[in-house]
């Protein structure tokens, strides 16, 4: 068999190898990617574009049934399953279309087919065609990603117990749904059957949901979304799910009395592992630690020359963090000067629910474990004049930062479009900005980010408008 030498091998065309192949393109490489898939990953597949296209059907639902608050009667509606979904999916492909064409731009060789790690810098590709071939290259970056992680007795069958690519694209609009797990895909789905009318119970083990954010934010959402009507059930496990033909039981354990709850469907939504099986690690000195594959700060594995990246190599999983890890294995690759690791305190996550939720840096309770002395601000939307206009009043800014040094320790949101938001406190943070910064930066009027600088103020005593 011939080895085809190439510069760069990427093995996973998500948001973090093909944006990997195209800065490395950028700085000369010759590059080949090898996606055994869809180009773009579950992200533009089966996650982040998929579930916004969705929630934003649900959206819209939630305007027109308020619509008479704003002046205008709607008098008959009514939503079309199938065509919701099937926008979702015209939205993924146009996307995936555009990756096609930046690969090409880029003169990116692209195979279709799935890679094996020889070890000694080779790889053994078989395309979906069957043909095998090697290449071989002095770097190599692993951005297989991760799937659904399942977990023993609860497993889905894509019928009656969905994992997120069922929930996508349903055959059916449940009228009882059990959502497993509240991050931030458990919450999405939630969010979206419940404005369609699905009766929704959300089990989580944790004792709240969403239990990455902060505790304030987690308790808001609570409330928000028991006032929308969903049933939430917190330091809970799910013990058993029997199915009949047309709908799963659960067994539920809750402060150590167990109950049983009939669905026609559910939703498990309990995490993800990385996709380390069959592509050949044993072959290299790289180590797998908990379903992820062991890294150092630049992305670099313990195989000299072998990097992993995005979902593979661990949380956050985040699709813009796997971005940014893509650019910097490669500058680093390409020996680029200057160059800083990344700073995972500074990644935004970002939960498309309704009322959205968003974050960047230290909760409260984590900066005060971490010995901080901590001034704490918070504005309620409610003294917003831009969501008093558009209806939505519900939701709250809060800011966290060091009381000794003015530093911004993080920023915690809820609210609408602050998925949009966050990036201010985010670049804040990048340029090390303090409370100074911020309080003297002119916001916008009228606009929701106004919020975000009273929520400053609101730390030093200085809060105007509540």
């Amino acid at each position: 068999m011939t080895t085809q030498s190439t510069d760069l091998i990427i093995i996973g065309g998500g948001p973090g190898g093909y944006v990997a192949a195209i800065r490395a393109s950028q700085l000369g490489m010759k590059v080949t990617l090898v996606e055994r898939e869809h180009l773009g990953g579950i992200c533009l597949n089966w996650g982040c574009i998929p579930t916004k296209a969705l929630l934003r059907s649900s959206e819209i639902l939630n305007l027109i049934k308020h619509a008479d608050t704003f002046g205008i009667t709607v008098k008959e509606y009514s939503f079309d399953l199938a065509k919701i979904v099937e926008r979702s999916r015209k939205v993924s492909a146009q996307l995936v279309g555009g990756i096609k064409h930046l690969m090409k731009k880029n003169k990116i060789e692209v195979i279709e087919g799935s890679a094996r790690l020889l070890g000694g810098g080779k790889v053994e590709v078989t395309a979906n065609d069957g043909k095998t071939s090697q290449l071989s290259a002095k770097n190599i970056i692993l951005a297989t990603g991760a799937r659904a992680r399942t977990l023993p007795g609860l497993e889905a069958d894509g019928k009656l117990i969905w994992t997120y690519k069922e929930a996508l694209q349903p055959d059916v609009m449940p009228k009882s749904l059990l959502v497993v797990g509240s991050g931030a895909i458990g919450i999405e789905f939630a969010s979206f059957f419940r404005a369609l009318g699905a009766e929704v119970t959300v089990v989580e083990v944790m004792d709240r949901i969403l239990p990455v954010e902060d505790t304030e934010i987690s308790a808001f959402a609570r409330k928000s979304f028991e006032k929308q009507g969903m049933k939430i059930i917190t330091g809970a496990t799910v013990k058993k799910l029997t199915k009949s033909d047309s709908n799963v039981t659960a067994t539920i354990e809750a402060a150590g009395n167990l109950t049983t709850l009939t669905f026609e469907r559910v939703i498990m939504a309990v995490g993800i592992t990385g996709n380390v099986e069959n592509i050949g690690l044993e072959n290299t000195k790289a180590k797998v630690d908990r379903g992820h594959v062991a890294i150092n700060q630049w992305s670099e594995t313990g195989e000299p020359g072998l990097y992993a990246i995005g979902d593979v190599a661990g949380p956050p999983w985040l699709a813009h963090k796997a971005s940014h890890e893509g650019v910097i294995a490669v500058e680093r690759i390409a020996g680029v000067k200057g160059l800083h690791p990344l700073n995972t305190a500074n990644i935004p996550g970002c939960t498309y629910c309704t009322p959205q939720v968003a974050s960047v840096g230290m909760t409260e309770a984590k900066a005060k474990e971490a010995g901080r002395q901590v001034k704490v601000g918070r504005f309620s939307l409610v003294g917003n004049g831009k969501a008093i206009a558009l209806g939505e009043p519900e939701g709250m800014i809060k800011t966290v930062f060091d009381a000794k040094t003015g530093e911004l320790l993080g920023a915690h949101m809820i609210g609408p479009e602050v998925t949009e938001m966050i990036q201010g406190y985010t670049i804040a943070r990048t340029l090390e900005t303090t409370e100074a910064e911020l309080m003297h930066t002119v916001f916008p009027h009228p606009t929701l980010s106004e919020a975000m600088h009273e929520s400053v103020l609101d730390a030093y005593g200085r809060v105007i408008h509540m």
